[in-house]
């Protein structure tokens, strides 16, 4: 063969990319969900099939051949939504700076050209794959034409190829055939009218007979059913007009060249700059793999000089005293140190240690430089400060910026916040990311030549010395950027007063870590190991059979086929067996029961006792990372391990909580705020009843109860406080009447009178909620109680179920992230208070023993110094109820304990 041709069906790739992939957008707004999907499934299949030609063919509009011959014709398609009509001109631009060929041909649809394209190229010998979501393509299939349909589902594309003998083998006729079917069953989306009374079934088995709608006619004496027979009779006219419309025209009349097609300078500089633009950092870095990384940064950006002499860093960072306003990025590690620093705009350095400048003496004249710099009064810029904050003297200076921070609150949705995400966001300008430019090597270890040997050592030392200018550099150009754009936005004192010294607080609670008793964590998986295997046993012995557990395909079968099991729903790949089924068979047979506690036993014995155990460190403590930038609410999140996620609703996850202990002679104190969501709900809507209930103390989940189900406040069960409880929280989180009868076990009608009772009983929540959507509509977005704004570009979406989610965001995000933002305030000051710290950072007193070990949601976890309890008790209380002035009163509960588990019994 020639070569290897690949024909891409343009609008049909981005149109199934687009209804495949959840809505994403830049930071500009762009939407970009389907161009992204285009480019992944493009990539997928050039990998695949070793592609050396590339084009692709779009329609120019609906009026084609067919349409003169009948106007209907495709006549009953809806437009195309606004989001995706928006990414056509995008990935049209991107084809174009990637070199590959745009095929448009008036009167034609792309269908035509790709099927003229592909027989024109069969015969000069070349190998083609045609890559559509259209399966009217298979038609096309032959010897050297293969037809792939690639199918998108959460994100994740799986492509389906066809030769002729897989279209024979899956629908029963030869690729000319499946016209002949076409024709005669018809074909909605296309609006091909077909000939009446014939489906699918009844015309593939007349195609399978008589191979073509022509024969057919001929025998149409023999044709069964009856009713077939007559219609065709009757509607023979249609069925040719029919095969007409449904058959690719392979001739028309498209010039293209084959040499031309070539893939050639696909990774050019042109590409990879839109390609930063829509922000597919993925996608990026099939650029960096592909060698074309090492453009210069589009930044007017001094050279940054190399010093490794102590005096010349002493007269740096001496100059650098004088400046007021100076940007630094620190790295160090027991291999050695670096700081870059950029004193001005023109001012660019990066100071490294050496045998002469050891590594713990550049890190304290580096430190004591900014420490003095931050109490000078100069303006610092960095970011990921925590992570440089064990090389910094200075604490808790309002001098020191972290742009990243400032990034994350202009704009939550973003995966990352890096150097080069900040330049591209408010310099408008492309530099390398430590991927593209390092490759597996860090800064530090590029700078000193201790990477990776796939390049030389000099080669690799300039890249550290360059990308450490970067990232010195770039905070510095984009602060005064960010800074106004927060305080347009009027995030400035959000900014300021909450963020930034969080970034304190987790540094101190990651650096005390939280005592972990190792014996008791292996006795507690012991004892999960015991119930684990007694449970497996069990399900064989009622099962009757011996199968592995954790597959889903035999479970299902086993239940469902073997056990016989109501209410089983197949897909493509056997039962699902995901939890809500599970649930709602568990009345059916005890079995059921049995595995859900099996599924929760395991996830707690493999994630949590026997996980946690490689995370305790030698000082037997665990010391988690905390992250301030990745949830859009605004909460703090927990990796390596996440131990915010441990569960607390069944017995054994509560006993969990044991195997964390305090200090040798200190104790927990536990601090927890009470319905803190539903008392902010209480007061952003100022509903009245929902606030007087609050203020007299009234039980809020009874009280639902008694305005819901209509009894008096004393004659509220405990079931109806349950189902009201539901109801409570479910507002709060804007769920659905489908969503509370699958909670509560009840028809969606009885939820739907539940939901409605309730916001009778509290309009204001209901006027409130209404209104935080109407204006995430109108503005894209909503805020919480301290200005943060959660974006909500699926608001706006053509698509019922990102709309519907984009709703129960816009009613969720203020009230959640409102509830964030009180409990950073709070431990905020509850830090500074234990390390002797007054509101403004200003010592004042002696520091306590006492420190925050973890933050978990709503609860803080103090390991307390003994004669301390009593005043941190008293301390974090007022702290707490005190973080936030509402409508309604702020309520935390404060426990001591031995552990833990002790704190909540």
């Amino acid at each position: 063969m020639k070569g290897k041709l690949l024909l891409m069906d343009g609008h049909s790739i981005l149109s199934r990319a687009f209804y495949g992939i959840p809505t994403l957008t830049n930071s500009q707004g762009t939407h970009t969900n389907a161009v992204y999907g285009f480019l992944n499934i493009m990539f997928k299949v050039m990998d695949e099939e070793q592609a050396d030609h590339l084009a692709v063919a779009f329609d120019l509009s609906r009026k084609t051949f067919r349409t003169d011959l009948f106007p209907e014709y495709k006549g009953t398609r809806k437009p195309m939504p606004e989001e995706l009509r928006e990414q056509v001109p995008i990935i049209e631009e991107v084809l174009s700076a990637m070199n590959i060929p745009i095929l448009t041909l008036e009167n034609f649809e792309a269908d035509d050209i790709l099927g003229t394209i592909a027989k024109r190229s069969q015969k000069e010998g070349v190998s083609v794959t045609v890559l559509s979501g259209d399966r009217d393509l298979l038609q096309l299939a032959d010897e050297d034409i293969k037809i792939s349909i690639p199918k998108t589902s959460k994100g994740r594309t799986e492509v389906f190829h066809y030769y002729p003998e897989d279209v024979k083998n899956e629908y029963g006729v030869t690729p000319l055939e499946f016209i002949d079917v076409k024709a005669l069953q018809g074909d909605t989306s296309d609006n091909i009218p077909g000939v009446p009374s014939i489906g699918e079934k009844t015309a593939r088995a007349i195609i399978e007979r008589y191979h073509s709608i022509e024969n057919a006619y001929e025998h149409v004496e023999e044709i069964t059913p009856p009713r077939a027979k007559k219609a065709l009779l009757e509607h023979y006219d249609m069925a040719q007009l029919s095969k007409v419309l449904a058959t690719i025209d392979t001739e028309a009349p498209i010039g293209f060249s084959y040499e031309e097609a070539e893939v050639k300078d696909l990774y050019n500089e042109k590409a990879l700059s839109l390609i930063k633009r829509l922000e597919f950092k993925t996608i990026a870095a099939r650029f960096a793999e592909a060698g074309k990384n090492t453009q210069e940064p589009e930044l007017s950006l001094p050279e940054p000089k190399l010093v490794e002499d102590k005096y010349m860093a002493g007269v740096i960072l001496k100059d650098a005293l004088l400046e007021k306003k100076l940007s630094f990025v620190i790295f160090g590690d027991e291999k050695g140190s670096a700081a870059g620093l950029c004193l001005s705009g023109d001012r660019l350095y990066v100071l490294k240690s050496s045998e002469k400048y050891p590594s713990e003496e550049l890190l304290s004249d580096v430190g004591e430089m900014l420490r003095k710099a931050a109490e000078g009064n100069a303006e610092l810029y960095t970011m990921e400060l925590k992570r440089q904050l064990p090389y910094l003297p200075v604490r808790r200076s309002g001098r020191i910026l972290d742009l990243a921070i400032g990034a994350y609150l202009l704009n939550p949705l973003k995966d990352t916040y890096d150097h080069e995400d900040l330049a591209r966001d408010y310099l408008e300008a492309a530099v390398p990311s430590v991927k593209e430019l390092l490759g597996k090597n860090d800064p530090l270890s590029a700078l000193f030549g201790t990477g990776g040997k796939q390049e030389p050592e000099e080669e690799l030392r300039e890249k550290g010395r360059r990308l450490l200018g970067l990232m010195a550099s770039i905070p510095y150009l984009a602060a005064k950027f960010v800074i106004r754009k927060l305080k347009e936005e009027k995030m400035w004192g959000l900014f300021q007063d909450i963020e930034m010294p969080l970034i304190y607080s987790l540094y101190d609670m990651e650096q005390a870590g939280i005592r972990t008793d190792r014996e008791a964590l292996s006795a507690y998986a012991d004892r999960l190991k015991q119930e684990i295997d007694a449970l497996e046993e069990q399900i064989f012995q009622e099962t009757g059979e011996s199968f592995n557990l954790n597959s889903p395909q035999q479970l299902g079968h086993v239940l469902f086929e073997k056990m016989g099991l109501k209410g089983g729903k197949k897909t493509k790949t056997g039962y699902s067996t995901a939890a809500d089924v599970l649930q709602k068979l568990a009345p059916e047979h005890p079995v059921v029961e049995r595995i859900l506690r099996y599924r929760a036993l395991t996830k707690l014995y493999s994630t949590y006792a026997v996980g946690l155990s490689a995370y305790i460190r030698e000082d037997g403590r665990i010391h988690g990372t905390f992250n301030q930038t990745i949830t859009a609410t605004g909460r703090i999140s927990s990796t390596d391990p996440n131990l915010q996620n441990i569960p607390v609703r069944t017995e054994e996850g509560k006993e969990f909580r044991k195997v964390f202990i305090p200090a040798e002679g200190y104790v927990f104190v536990d601090a927890d705020y009470s319905q803190v969501e539903l008392r902010i709900l209480a007061s952003l809507s100022g509903d009245e009843k929902l606030i007087n209930a609050y203020k007299n103390a009234v039980d809020i989940h009874a009280l639902t109860a008694s305005e819901v189900f209509h009894v008096p406040l004393e004659a509220v069960s405990p079931e109806m406080r349950r189902n009201a409880k539901a109801v409570n929280f479910g507002i709060v989180y804007g769920i659905s009447a489908f969503g509370l009868g699958e909670d509560l076990s009840i028809s969606r009608k009885e939820a739907q009178e539940y939901i409605n009772k309730y916001f009778e009983t509290y309009p204001g929540v209901k006027t409130y909620l209404d209104g935080q959507v109407a204006q995430a509509r109108e503005k894209g977005y909503v805020r919480t109680f301290f200005g943060r704004i959660r974006p909500i570009p699926e608001i706006s979406s053509s698509n019922f179920m990102q709309r519907s989610f984009g709703e129960r965001v816009a009613m969720n995000s203020p009230i959640q992230g409102t509830a964030a933002d009180i409990m950073k305030i709070a431990m905020n000051r509850v830090n500074m208070a234990l390390s002797g710290l007054s509101p403004e950072g200003k010592q004042t007193g002696k520091p306590m023993r006492s420190h925050i070990v973890l933050q978990v949601h709503d609860e803080l976890l103090i390991e307390t110094a003994p004669e301390e309890l009593e005043q941190v008790k008293q301390m974090v209380k007022e702290i707490m109820e005190d973080a936030a002035h509402l409508a309604v009163r702020l309520a935390a509960d404060v426990q001591s304990g031995e552990n833990w588990y002790d704190c909540h019994s």
